[in-house]
């Protein structure tokens, strides 16, 4: 069995993602191939699962929960906006801004994208999600 991290799943919907140990795209998963209460799963626990070939790619089967959920979710705070210092405080550094991991920021633009366009198919969702992380790490816009 294969191993990852929700980064997001909408029970309401009946699907989310899985980001992979190894690596590579994330995996879709339907409330179907669940082995635990669909309420249980959120972004961020790890869960065990079997990879199948889907009709639009990889898709999670026997997905379980390997760490018992949390009673509450402690939600990180999305970055405020990007300000310029002044020239007088820090002469060195023209902007501050956070720098966010590769799968935190996969995270943060998955929920973005599922905010802002929910008709999003699983396969347009992976291809414009690919995009934009390749643009923010071509950027140096998260970490490597």
């Amino acid at each position: 069995m294969a191993t990852g991290t929700v980064v997001r799943f909408d029970e309401v919907r009946g699907y989310g993602f899985i980001a992979p140990d190894g690596g590579g795209e994330d995996v879709f998963v339907h409330v179907n191939d669940l082995c635990d209460e669909k309420h249980l799963f959120r972004s961020g626990l790890r869960v065990a699962y079997t990879a199948e070939a889907g009709d639009r790619g990889l898709k999670a089967g026997e997905v379980q929960l390997l760490e018992p959920p949390r009673a509450a979710t402690v939600r990180r705070q999305a970055p405020g906006p990007v300000t310029a210092r002044s020239a007088a405080s820090e002469p060195d550094e023209d902007l501050v801004c956070e720098i966010l991991s590769v799968a935190e920021f996969r995270s943060e633009l998955t929920e973005a994208l599922l905010d802002a366009a929910p008709s999003l198919t699983a396969a347009q969702l992976v291809q414009v999600r690919k995009r934009v992380m390749d643009l923010a790490q071509a950027h140096n816009w998260i970490d490597a």
